[in-house]
């Protein structure tokens, strides 16, 4: 891998210098599905012009696409892995000794650090997932709400999941933190939402937050547009004053526009899980800032963090259906009784052959080297 880093560093600079703004590579990062390699451009550069170069930067490296943009002093190149590798969510828990309550593992930064989501914090709430077709957002809303059981008691996070298409979340029946089964009919949601809005405003009468209500809804614009009015004023309701009530809102969608699921978008998702999208207009709308390049984006549990204007690239951590279900039977057999117990009894259950990641950065005394490591703290978005 030393030598294919090598010569795609080459590369670069040979695309930057042949369009007279050199650059120079000074070092990156590996991480399971791309490589970010850190340019210092030359004196007068324009980020501007590097980064009309990505398709002549793509074409030389033999790559589908390559994502520029800027970071500080150093514009980051991040080029696709052909040997792309996924983030097992369970070994991922059982690396990471304590997690604060009522937080979500998303998965694993640029840096290889963990990232985790803390729901309950003013600068998130409620958390909108994004993409197109094949992005990831039902293995990753998934993911986070199988995190939450796993790292929670019943008393500290109980689960809402709706699934119109009824696809994606089967595995997770039986697992004890469900207020409901899963619900896949249009109107058990319109009920559930209705019910939930009942006890939000019950809740916010009496001042009681606990245990915190986490309603996962999967195909949101399909699901809006199926309910009709009644469905689109008790979401609204829920992400302007859930919160407040302990109740947050992951809601899952390919529209992310008002027309689909209404103003509510723009103001009440503070969080934005931003997959690929089919245009930098989708990923506009999707994200709420401009020239993300999520359009970009490899799909398959490649996302971006968008919070508070600060974009954290991130692989989602997957976790298949035979894994959830050895998770719920551990659940149900009581191996949630406190907040501590072996995750890593359960790392090799259910599990197929896909190997775990160890993310490395490539750095040495020439930009080029490769020195892989692990790393052992977490990003906690709070």
């Amino acid at each position: 891998m030393r030598r294919m880093l090598e010569y795609q560093a080459d590369q670069i600079e040979m695309v930057l210098y042949s369009h007279k703004v050199p650059g120079r590579v000074l070092g990156g990062v590996v991480t399971p599905r791309w490589v970010r390699f850190e340019v210092l451009p030359a004196l007068g550069a324009k980020v501007s012009s590097i980064a009309r170069l990505s398709e002549e930067i793509a074409l030389r490296l033999g790559s589908g696409g390559v994502r520029v943009r800027r970071q500080g002093s150093r514009v980051q190149v991040e080029v696709p892995r052909e040997d792309g590798e996924i983030v097992r969510l369970l070994p991922l828990a059982a690396r990471l000794r304590e997690i604060p309550r009522r937080t979500a593992v998303l998965g694993l930064d640029e840096e290889g650090t963990p990232l985790l989501l803390r729901l309950p914090s003013p600068e998130v709430g409620h958390v909108l997932v994004a993409g197109t077709t094949g992005s990831g957002k039902t293995a990753l809303a998934r993911s986070m709400a199988v995190s939450l059981a796993l790292h929670n008691r019943q008393g500290e996070v109980q689960l809402v999941v709706i699934d119109p298409k009824g696809r994606g979340y089967g595995a997770m029946s039986g697992l004890p933190h469900l207020l409901w089964p899963v619900i896949r009919e249009v109107h058990e949601a319109a009920y559930a939402l209705s019910d939930l809005v009942k006890l939000m405003l019950e809740r916010d009468r009496t001042g009681v937050r606990e245990p915190r209500l986490v309603v996962v809804i999967d195909e949101m614009a399909d699901l809006v547009e199926a309910g009709g009015r009644g469905v689109m004023r008790s979401i609204t309701r829920l992400t302007q004053r859930g919160r407040e009530a302990g109740i947050h809102i992951i809601g899952c969608t390919q529209k992310p526009t008002v027309d689909a699921i209404g103003s509510l978008v723009k103001s009440n998702f503070p969080a934005r899980l931003v997959g690929s999208v089919a245009s930098p207009e989708d990923a506009k709308v999707a994200s709420g800032l401009k020239g993300t390049g999520a359009e970009k984006l490899l799909g398959r549990g490649d996302f971006l963090l968008v919070v508070k204007g600060d974009v954290v690239r991130f692989q989602a951590a997957y976790v298949s259906s035979r894994e959830i279900e050895a998770v719920v039977e551990k659940l149900q057999l009581g191996g949630r009784k406190s907040r501590r117990w072996p995750l890593e009894e359960l790392v090799a259950t259910g599990t197929d052959s896909r190997k775990d990641v160890a993310p490395g950065h490539v750095k040495s005394a020439n930009g080029r080297g490769v020195a892989a490591k692990v790393a052992r703290q977490l990003r906690l978005i709070k």
